[in-house]
């Protein structure tokens, strides 16, 4: 940790060109203090290559004006999927769409799902697992087999799918600092498994719409499809004014895929290593884990997020100048064209809007938090994330002396990508 904490001080002293640089590694590597003096001393901080938003009012305001504040970075790396679109038609049609789709009445029977598909896995590992790519990988490509409907491929697959999806989509822009060569080595896996992903993508939805036709037509209960999220789709029938054509029912298919497993997998897993090192919630994370109302031990898991988040940030563009925190004392003008970071860490941290912001206190005010985003581009699949992150993480904590051995590792990542676990079996 840096000594003196007195961050701004060594970045006004640095080269216009080492700004930037220093403020990466203390994202990287010291984030909360780092916040914690932008917070005090300039809650919005413009370097050379992008401005952090620090403070939790001023990251929700740029967050709520989707016009001004654009996801245009994600234009490239997305195949005109909705989550690319700034609030217009498409993006507001094809949401609710899919969040008819996913119904959260299903909710008890996704974690129902999610229990038995960790149990399994678990009671398969006999007492010791890697746990990233055995469990936290696992658990949510089988739940995108099961739930979602994406059959017929192999698990490792759709892994891979998303992990380079991600990979390129949130972790391979200007403010990464990525050397060239690696950013393009990324791009051509994103690009090498989007185009695999899309041939998978048309064979599933021709193959499942004949099954379709074939169970409308019996009229009876002959042949009979499992309900999955691609079959409610396919099942229904949309007015040509919605647009929603089998090519759009296509894209949304794959981005439940792409939006499902490696940011679940980093949150269980990141979850899990902070209580590993943190005893005492450890502890009343096992007590909570046994009772049958979920309600106290899902509050340890979101405020453990809160700590250890898949993402300090979140990224946006803007398309005009603006000056955000009008009427403060550090107003500032974002110019157009500008990276803008909404800091979400720095923001949960806020006592503005979190008493004791660091104290780990279970049970905090939901709404607060930005485990799914916030705004218009609040994650679609959040309700299913609700059940799934925390029941993984139970399942877990409910192996009799489950510990860690070694810490976990990211690879030079950004994701976990090794963290061993072991318990006694009974």
């Amino acid at each position: 940790m840096n000594t003196s904490t007195n961050y701004l001080e060594q970045y006004d002293a640095a080269p216009d060109a080492d700004k930037f640089p220093l403020v990466r590694r203390w994202i990287d590597t010291e984030p909360l203090p780092f916040f914690k003096e932008l917070r005090a001393k300039r809650p919005i901080l413009v370097t050379p290559t992008c401005t952090l938003v620090t403070r939790f009012d001023d990251v929700r305001e740029i967050l709520k004006m989707y016009k001004v504040f654009t996801v245009k970075p994600y234009v490239p790396k997305m195949a005109n999927y909705l989550m690319m679109h700034d609030d217009d038609a498409l993006h507001t049609r094809e949401k609710s769409l899919m969040q008819f789709m996913l119904n959260r009445d299903d909710l008890p029977r996704v974690r129902a799902m999610v229990g038995d598909i960790s149990r399994a896995i678990l009671a398969k590992a006999n007492g010791q697992i890697e746990i990233v790519n055995e469990f936290c990988r696992m658990v949510p490509a089988t739940l995108v087999q099961d739930y979602f409907g994406l059959t017929g491929a192999k698990k490792e697959d759709l892994i891979e799918w998303s992990y380079w999806n991600q990979y390129d989509t949130f972790h391979n822009h200007p403010f990464d600092l990525l050397p060239a060569e690696l950013s393009q080595q990324i791009i051509d896996r994103h690009n090498e498994t989007s185009k695999k992903l899309g041939s998978y993508i048309t064979m599933l939805i021709a193959k499942r719409l004949f099954a379709v036709k074939a169970e409308k037509l019996t009229f009876s209960t002959i042949i009979r499809l499992r309900d999955d999220i691609v079959t409610r789709m396919l099942r229904t029938s949309f007015a040509k004014e919605l647009d929603f054509d089998i090519q759009r029912l296509g894209t949304n298919a794959g981005g439940l895929l792409i939006g499902a497993i490696e940011t679940t997998s980093q949150a269980v897993a990141q979850v899990l290593n902070y209580l590993f090192q943190h005893p005492e919630w450890l502890t009343a994370a096992k007590t909570a884990a046994q009772k049958e109302d979920t309600a106290e031990f899902d509050g340890i898991v979101w405020e453990a997020l809160r700590f250890v988040p898949i993402t300090p940030y979140l990224f946006r563009i803007a398309a005009s100048d603006y000056a955000a925190a009008k009427g403060t004392g550090h107003e500032t003008v974002l110019r157009a064209g500008t990276y803008v970071l909404p800091v979400t860490l720095s923001a949960m941290f806020d006592e503005r809007a979190f008493d004791s912001p660091d104290s780990f206190i279970p049970q905090r005010n939901w709404y607060n938090y930005f485990h799914f985003g916030f705004g218009n581009h609040e994650c679609l699949g959040r309700y299913v994330g609700m059940v799934m992150i925390p029941e993984m993480v139970r399942q877990v904590l409910l192996r009799k002396d489950v510990e860690q051995k070694g810490s976990m590792d990211y690879k030079s990542g950004p994701f976990p990508e090794s963290y061993l676990l072991s318990w006694t079996v009974q």
